[in-house]
C-alpha cells in the first residue's frame, strides 16, 4: 500500500511540475525589421512535436493571440504567435490597427517574407519538429495563412478563422499544396457572398484540398471574447462580435483538422 501511495505521490508531483512554458523570441524580418514572437509548449510532453504558427488579428500581437498559442501548446503542439507588424506592436484603436496593417501589407512580398521568417524561427525552436508545421490565423491572420497556401508554402495545413477571402495573389492550378480549413461567420458583413463564391471558385480552379465551414449567425471576429468591447468601445470599430458557440465549434474543427494533417 505504501509503495502504491508513493507512486501516486510521484505521479502527482510530476503533473504539478508540468506546465506550459513560454518565451519571447526575437527573430530577424525582411529589411532588418525586429520581429518578436511568443512561443509556447507543454513540457509534460516529451520529444519533438508538430509546430503551429499563429497569426494575429489586425490588432497585432496581443494577449488574445498569445492565449491561443498557449492553448495549442496544451494540445501537444509547439506553437508560436508570430509578429507581422514588427517590434510586437499591438493596439485597441482601429485607426492605429489600420495603419499597422497597411504598412505590413503595402508590399505583398514583404508581408510574405515576414510570415516565412516566423516559420523559419519556429522550425529552429525546440521541441518543434521542423518537418511538421501548420499555420492558423485570425481575421487579418486568416488572410496571411491563406495567402501562404496560395503561393505554395509547404505547410501541413492552414486554418483561417473569420479571415478575409479576397486576395491580390490568387492561387493557380496546382499551386496549393497545403490542405485548407476555412471557418467563416455566416453573418460576417465584412466578407460578401461574392467573396465566398469567388474563393470557392478559386480553390476549385486551383484543384486545392479545402474545407469551408460557414457558421450560421456568426459575425466577424466570432472567436475573440473582446470583439464586442473593441467594436463598441470608446474608439468604435467594425461590425464584429463574439459568438461562444461558433468559437467552440470552430476550435473543435481545427483540432480535428490538425490531428488529420499531422498523422
Amino acid at each position: 500500500m505504501r509503495f502504491l501511495l508513493a507512486l501516486v505521490l510521484i505521479a502527482a508531483s510530476a503533473l504539478a511540475q508540468a506546465e506550459i512554458k513560454t518565451q519571447v523570441v526575437h527573430y530577424p524580418g525582411p529589411d532588418g525589421i525586429d520581429l518578436i514572437g511568443y512561443h509556447a509548449y507543454d513540457d509534460s510532453f516529451t520529444g519533438a512535436r508538430p509546430g503551429v504558427i499563429v497569426v494575429h488579428e489586425w490588432w497585432g500581437l496581443n494577449d488574445y493571440v498569445k492565449r491561443r498559442a498557449r492553448e495549442l501548446a496544451a494540445l501537444g503542439y509547439s506553437a508560436m504567435a508570430i509578429d507581422m507588424y514588427g517590434q510586437g506592436k499591438n493596439t485597441e484603436h482601429p485607426q492605429d490597427a489600420m495603419g499597422f496593417l497597411q504598412t505590413a501589407t503595402k508590399d505583398s512580398d514583404a508581408a510574405a517574407r515576414r510570415f516565412d521568417a516566423g516559420v523559419a524561427a519556429l522550425k529552429q525552436l525546440p521541441p518543434t519538429d521542423p518537418q511538421k508545421i501548420a499555420a492558423i490565423g485570425y481575421c487579418f491572420g486568416g488572410k496571411v495563412v491563406l495567402d501562404a497556401a496560395r503561393r505554395g508554402v509547404p505547410l501541413a495545413g492552414v486554418v483561417s478563422f473569420h479571415g478575409p477571402l479576397a486576395t491580390q495573389t490568387p492561387a493557380t492550378r496546382g499551386s496549393v499544396v497545403a490542405p485548407i480549413l476555412v471557418e467563416h461567420g455566416g453573418s460576417d458583413s465584412m466578407v460578401t457572398p461574392q467573396n465566398v463564391a469567388a474563393f470557392k471558385q478559386e480553390m476549385a480552379d486551383a484543384n486545392a484540398a479545402y474545407e469551408f465551414v460557414s457558421i450560421e449567425g456568426a459575425k466577424h471576429g466570432f472567436t475573440n471574447p473582446d470583439s464586442d468591447r473593441l467594436s463598441h468601445g470608446e474608439h468604435g470599430g467594425p461590425d464584429i462580435g463574439y459568438n461562444e458557440s461558433a468559437d467552440k465549434s470552430s476550435w473543435e474543427d481545427m483540432k480535428a483538422f490538425l490531428a488529420k494533417v499531422f498523422k
